[in-house]
């Protein structure tokens, strides 16, 4: 109970010393400084023992939180198997769809559109689902749904038998894509929350490598097997997530909102605190949570979605989470649906050239995910998000240019090789930018008792870009080509705008202590606030004294 003792006199301690403002409070020179944006989550990480990236326990942690990570794992299957496949003479020629250098058109935009529709019909579900059961179970019902579905398109012999399918896939999609996400973010202790969460929607890479590398060699056969092989093995990702999902912990944060405390503090001890419940870290999550976890709220109502706009801290909250749903999906990654089309406009003509260029745009976009998952505890949120985009603006603007002036087939080999390599560059910019941060920021920036129905209204928002974007992209490219890029350019700048006077820095933050920046007048400014606390170490316990407050906007 030492721990425990230690942590708790320091808390008061600093809380005591924070709130004399003396002047004169002199800091000892064997003091540990440390400079954080919350003081008490730096002084319970920079005292007691500390959780090992290698340790039994993390190694487990990781494990149970694969089995998340198959959700993105499968959603990553779709949106580039279907780029493949829409690439595919042998598809096309199958269903009669017709295409110069794949499927443009109507009914290309509605086999696409239509999976959108699916994850818009979950959202009124999704929520209360994974409210009601837990996270675990709105996993498990997703990933059996993502199973159905995948059979279905599969066995496809009819263009409606392929719709319905789609339309399962989005439901599926919608209702694993509001779990999965929250359960991470939960689950994830918080000096490590950004690269667990970030690594999560990274694992969509996962899916679109294994997909467009399959589809490579698939694309040369000459039987339907060459677009049915790629659309089943969407089935062994939510296969996986199905079959382990209730062998896995239930979040702690769950388990306390239904009263089941002492399974919270066993699994919060196990795998934040290496077994120890009176570790510092465990002790501050656990107060947090009890303070902030209502067991009343309206996550236990499945029809209330009031706490989500009733007041100016959970408006601004929802703000933030629908910029993540839209930003995502109109920063030009909406093109990637129809990769094998750009690079049929940048003049490369051979199918099985597309097909490979697509599977080498998947491994370089996985490249820029994977870096930003690494900086994104590093650098924060804010900046990646802000720079990323600004960065996608200007690829795609050179990618529109060099398409414009060198696009028709054998006009200039350079030229069009500047095109593509640009094509790949946006890719690694965006991912960069983006892939992390459409696991991670919304589920941060939603409180526990609003989580699961924020994330449905996530995906609902993501469905309906996504929507946008398939539905009206094959008809736009079927009609002004390159020209449609230039929406994106413009629409990235003022993305950036908005970043900048708007986004909320969440970095170096417990979930629970971002309800103080969200209660502040200026958020933006008080998420980037940072202060010096000195760790010191006396006969009487552990104090922390403030050294100084640092306002780096």
């Amino acid at each position: 109970m030492s721990s425990e003792k230690d942590a708790a006199a320091a808390a008061a301690s600093m809380d005591e010393k924070e709130h004399s403002n003396d002047p004169h409070i002199a800091v000892p020179e064997n003091a540990r400084i440390v400079e954080a944006a919350n003081a008490d989550l730096a002084l319970a990480l920079a005292t007691g023992p500390h959780l090992s990236p290698l340790s039994i326990r993390s190694i487990q942690l990781y494990l149970i939180l694969l089995v998340a990570f198959m959700g993105s794992l499968a959603n990553g299957f779709d949106g580039s198997v279907m780029s493949a496949v829409n690439g595919m003479s042998q598809y096309l020629d199958y269903f009669g769809i017709e295409g110069q250098g794949g499927g443009v058109g109507t009914t290309t935009a509605l086999i696409f559109g239509i999976y959108s529709i699916g994850s818009i019909v979950a959202v009124p579900v999704a929520g209360p689902i994974t409210d009601r059961l837990g996270r675990r179970g709105g996993m498990f019902i997703g990933a059996v749904i993502i199973i159905i579905g995948s059979i279905s398109v599969t066995t496809a012999t009819h263009i409606k038998a392929l719709l319905g399918g789609r339309f399962i896939l989005g439901l599926g999609v919608g209702i694993v894509q509001t779990a999965s996400p929250s359960y991470v973010v939960e689950m994830a202790p918080p000096q490590w929350r950004g690269r667990l969460t970030g690594l999560f929607n990274t694992f969509y890479y996962a899916g679109s490598i294994l997909c467009t590398g399959i589809t490579i060699a698939t694309g040369r056969l000459q039987s339907t097997r060459s677009w049915r092989a790629p659309l089943a093995i969407q089935i062994v990702a939510a296969g996986i997530l199905a079959v382990f999902a209730f062998i896995i912990p239930e979040s702690p944060r769950w388990l306390i909102s239904v009263g089941r405390k002492e399974e919270a503090l066993h699994i919060l001890a196990r795998y934040h605190g290496n077994d120890d419940p009176n570790s510092p870290l465990v002790q501050l999550e656990w107060r947090e949570f009890e303070e902030a976890i209502k067991l009343d709220a309206s996550d236990k109502r499945w029809w209330d979605y009031s706490e989500l706009v009733n007041t100016p801290n959970a408006r601004y909250r929802t703000f933030l989470m629908l910029l993540m749903a839209f930003f995502g999906q109109w920063s030009g990654n909406g093109l990637g649906y129809f990769l094998t089309i750009l690079f049929a406009n940048a003049g490369v003509e051979s199918q099985n050239a597309r097909l490979t260029l697509n599977f080498v745009n998947t491994l370089v976009s996985a490249s820029g995910a994977v870096l930003a998952t690494a900086l994104v505890d590093k650098v924060g949120r804010r900046k990646i998000w802000f720079w990323g985009t600004l960065g996608s603006a200007g690829t795609l603007a050179i990618v529109t240019g060099c398409t414009a002036k060198w696009g028709s087939a054998g006009s200039n080999p350079a030229g069009a090789n500047t095109a593509i390599a640009f094509i790949f560059l946006f890719g690694f910019v965006y991912s960069l930018a983006y892939t992390p941060l459409q696991a991670l920021y919304p589920t941060e920036v939603l409180a526990y008792n609003t989580r699961a129905k924020g994330m449905a209204m996530y995906a609902l928002g993501v469905s309906c870009a996504s929507f946008v974007n398939t539905y009206a992209g094959p008809i736009a490219l079927q009609h002004i080509g390159w020209k449609f890029y230039c929406v994106y350019v413009a629409w990235d700048l003022f993305e950036c705008a908005v970043i900048w006077f708007c986004v909320v820095e969440t970095k170096g933050r417990t979930l629970e202590e971002l309800n103080e920046i969200f209660e502040d007048p200026h958020p933006v400014r008080a998420s980037l606030r940072k202060r010096k606390v000195a760790v010191v170490e006396e006969e009487g316990g552990i104090h922390a004294i403030p050294v100084k407050d640092e306002d780096t906007v």
